[in-house]
């Protein structure tokens, strides 16, 4: 199966050099090194090297280029990205790419990658699948639907640089990593992770990329008392993401339960909520990003549409003043599933470069 040879090429540097998550609670936020950003550079440098000077072209663009926000969660077919086309690559090159996006994020966070990247290999080979939701951001287009690991794209804006500001973008269907590097600093907002199927089998083991965002979620709404539950669900249904592609600052308010009016244990399963998304990127940076939300857990939302049986179908928001994180089922189907993250201060780098 295609399946196979992905699952393996990911699964190798996985092994090596993993670290473990942060603790929560978080501590206080750390001091950025640059060492992180040192093996990134190293690891995008190398992968330029595989290229040739056409490829070097297609894979580059300014820092400040209206490619910046040219993703989407769509496949080949109804969106046209730019880059370099996975498919396209040879398997140096292809290596190259991906050891690229292992030393950008966590371990845990580069398996999700995996995870998700392997899920649409398995909707190609079901005979794909509707996209559904209205998430598509600009640039949609007419022509023949293509899923698969094949129809994944890299790009970057800018070039490497241990100083100067750059960013990696990375995705295809159901996958938008959005990477802004800084000197030290390392931002991964806005990205969106995402499923369908929501859980599969590969290699003998059952695969649900986006499996901790629902069971956390459904756990932290039972840990709620009736009097907190009434105050964090909805009396409206919400069956698709609010804040997806296409929707660069757009303010919604702020809706639901403040973290303020949990007790201790309720906040901590929030914060961990937090983690599954926050901690896809490096460990470093997340540990940062981490205790800032910390810091700005008193004017934390969390919101609750919809069911509140695991299984069930539900949409949840986490919304603070440098945090938005929604989960979505599209439109009722609860093996496929959208999730959005934001930072409305800080969305692309904003507050470290110039837009």
């Amino acid at each position: 199966m295609r399946t196979t040879w992905l699952w393996f090429a990911l699964a190798i540097p996985l092994a090596a050099g993993a670290l473990q998550r942060a603790a929560l609670p978080v501590p206080a936020a750390p001091q950025a090194t640059g060492a992180v950003t040192g093996k990134v550079v190293a690891a995008a440098n190398s992968f330029l090297a595989t290229l040739g000077s056409a490829e070097r072209n297609k894979v580059t663009f300014s820092f400040n280029s209206s490619q910046r926000t040219g993703w989407s969660n769509l496949p080949t077919g109804i969106f046209q990205r730019n880059g370099l086309r996975l498919g396209d690559m040879t398997p140096r090159q292809r290596d190259a790419a991906l050891a690229l996006i292992a030393a950008a994020l966590s371990r845990d966070g580069y398996q999700k990658v995996t995870d998700i990247m392997n899920g649409d290999e398995v909707l190609k080979n079901s005979g794909g699948g509707q996209t559904g939701g209205r998430q598509g951001g600009p640039g949609t287009r007419g022509g023949g639907v293509r899923f698969g690991l094949d129809e994944y794209y890299i790009a970057f804006l800018g070039m490497p640089s241990a100083t100067a500001p750059w960013m990696i973008q990375f995705g295809g269907h159901h996958l938008a990593i959005n990477l802004t590097v800084v000197g030290a600093n390392h931002v991964m907002t806005p990205s969106l992770p995402a499923a369908q199927p929501a859980s599969y089998t590969l290699n003998g083991q059952t695969i649900r990329p986006l499996g901790k965002e629902n069971d956390k979620g459904f756990a932290l709404i039972n840990a709620l008392n009736p009097a907190q539950q009434k105050q964090a669900i909805l009396n409206y249904e919400v069956r698709d993401l609010v804040l997806g592609p296409g929707e660069d600052g757009k303010v919604i308010q702020p809706e639901g339960i403040l973290a303020a009016q949990l007790n201790a244990s309720q906040q901590t399963m929030l914060l961990d909520l937090a983690q599954e998304w926050v901690g896809i990127l490096n460990e470093e940076a997340a540990a940062a990003k981490m205790a800032e939300i910390k810091a700005n857990l008193p004017r934390t939302y969390f919101a609750w549409s919809g069911s509140t049986k695991n299984g069930g179908l539900a949409y949840y928001r986490i919304q603070g003043p440098t945090l938005i994180i929604e989960y979505a089922p599209q439109q009722g189907d609860l093996n496929h599933i959208h999730t959005i993250y934001r930072d409305p201060a800080n969305d692309y780098g904003a507050k470290l470069a110039p837009q």
